[in-house]
């Protein structure tokens, strides 16, 4: 089988999570562009609304909006609802809904620890439990959930970041051998910094802590969006059929094995 057929993703399904800019963005352009049809869902109604939009046209291939809260277990569950509708059962779920508050652990409040684990893990949690059933049935599935190389090096400021991604790496391993059997494969995409709004942001109103983060990459720069989703796409696909249950970092260097 050629190259092109393992990637071709004609008729299948995808739900992406975190889809209005960013990694998210860049991961359903990619998916589109190999044929999927694609569920661009995120918090932020304007942006995701154009960003759909703009898949759209740029791949042609169908998009769907879904707007809402994924830490919450309702709003999961109708989005699935609406994906079924619209498109049939979904093939391959990507979690990269996420978005910590970074900050040194102990100026954390209740809140901003609450808000990063709902937005990191419990929007994972929630989505793989309902979308995993329709897998099961089909017995084919990829889920490919967005983590983060910090929690293998560390990094400053990162400890409830990690608290919360550390956790989808966990996920990660379980469901992968849970499913194994089933044609189901879970994977973890860990990037280190990546050239966003974010991390612009981040590089004006702190640029000594940017520089300390940009420092542990060798390659001495932040990863660029399509780099990240290049990544997820191939999980997606049929060419990986035999990769599950890794952690596989998009990353620079900044950790090694």
């Amino acid at each position: 089988m050629s190259e092109a057929q393992n990637n071709n993703l004609d008729g299948h399904t995808a739900v992406v999570t975190g889809a209005a800019h960013g990694i998210g963005l860049a991961i359903s352009r990619q998916l589109a562009a190999h044929g999927a049809r694609v569920v661009m869902a995120d918090v932020l109604e304007d942006a995701v609304t154009k960003s759909a939009a703009a898949v759209s046209a740029e791949t042609g291939s169908e998009t769907l909006v879904w707007v809402g809260d994924l830490s919450h277990e309702d709003c999961v569950k109708s989005m699935h609802q609406a994906a079924v509708a619209r498109f049939g059962k979904v093939a391959i779920l990507v979690n990269n809904a996420g978005g910590g508050v970074i900050r040194p652990f102990l100026e954390h409040t209740p809140e901003t620890l609450r808000a990063t684990i709902d937005r990191n893990l419990w929007t994972a949690l929630w989505c793989c439990r309902v979308f995993l059933p329709d897998m099961l049935e089909m017995r084919y599935g990829r889920i490919v959930n967005i983590g983060a190389d910090s929690v293998r090096n560390g990094l400053w400021q990162h400890a409830a970041y990690n608290a919360a991604k550390g956790g989808m790496h966990g996920l990660t391993t379980g469901l992968a051998r849970e499913f194994a059997g089933h044609g189901i494969t879970v994977n973890t995409v860990a990037p280190c910094a990546v050239r966003t709004a974010a991390l612009d942001h981040v590089e004006k109103v702190n640029p000594a802590f940017a520089r300390q983060v940009l420092e542990v990459i060798p390659m001495g720069r932040a990863a660029e969006v399509d780099e990240v989703a290049s990544m997820a796409v191939y999980l997606a696909g049929k060419a990986a059929s035999f990769v599950t249950g890794q952690v596989i970092s998009v990353n620079g260097g900044s950790t090694m094995l």
